[in-house]
């Protein structure tokens, strides 16, 4: 098992390493989120800060599971309960607080790793509905062979419907997962985004309104 660690804090990362070194688990370093985004296949389990220099670790998060489902437990000094609920719904597998034990630590990435052997592969790079084409990988989406251009709020609300296309999404899950917390968001800005999206697609039947909870797409 190699572990991906995303830590700008010398001292905290080298502990890390030295940790794992002992359990003769090897380990690679990065200070960065953007490194996670482009090294991750490399890794059979990640620990990751929230608090990066380049970006939020939770946005790394959601950027990371857009393209892998690789073990990830987050490791950070944010104690709140809703910086937990924010990253386990964003795709964290595990959560722990600085500064962690590193029995529990071990124990808890070798239960990642075990879950994540039981589950599905990696989600497609790339899916097609009718003649609809969203590229997650290069967040491009095509209709009837033309692209389309979406702004990143767009494409995220996109992304976060068709990944499980005919399961209701409720408004709050949508708020949260796009704008980042679904207490700061305002309904308004999520109505004016989907009307925006459901134009530049132009198949409004794909996206259904549930009254009252949220939205829905019907492939």
């Amino acid at each position: 098992m190699r572990i991906g660690i995303v830590e700008d804090d010398d001292g905290v990362a080298d502990a890390l390493k030295d940790g794992l070194a002992v359990h003769r688990i090897p380990s690679f370093r990065m200070s960065r989120g953007s490194e996670l985004l482009m090294r991750h296949a490399q890794f059979d389990a990640v620990i990751l800060d929230l608090g990066l220099p380049d970006a939020d670790g939770i946005d790394i998060l959601r950027q990371l599971r857009q393209v892998s489902l690789v073990p990830v437990v987050v490791l950070t000094a944010r104690d709140d309960e809703r910086s937990l609920i924010r990253a386990l719904r964003s795709g964290a597998d595990d959560y722990l607080v600085k500064p962690p034990r590193m029995v529990e630590l071990l124990a808890r990435l070798e239960a990642v790793a075990r879950r994540a052997a039981r589950s599905p592969g990696a989600p497609p790079v790339k899916d097609t509905f009718n003649d609809i084409t969203v590229d997650f990988a290069s967040r491009t989406v095509w209709v009837a062979d033309e692209e389309i251009v979406l702004t990143t709020k767009e494409f995220e609300l996109l992304a976060a419907l068709v990944t499980d296309p005919g399961t209701a999404v409720s408004r709050e899950q949508l708020m949260d997962k796009v704008w980042g917390d679904a207490f700061l968001a305002v309904s308004r800005t999520l109505d004016v985004h989907m009307n925006a999206l459901r134009g530049k697609l132009g198949r409004p039947g794909l996206i259904e309104t549930i009254r009252g909870f949220g939205y829905r797409w019907t492939r």
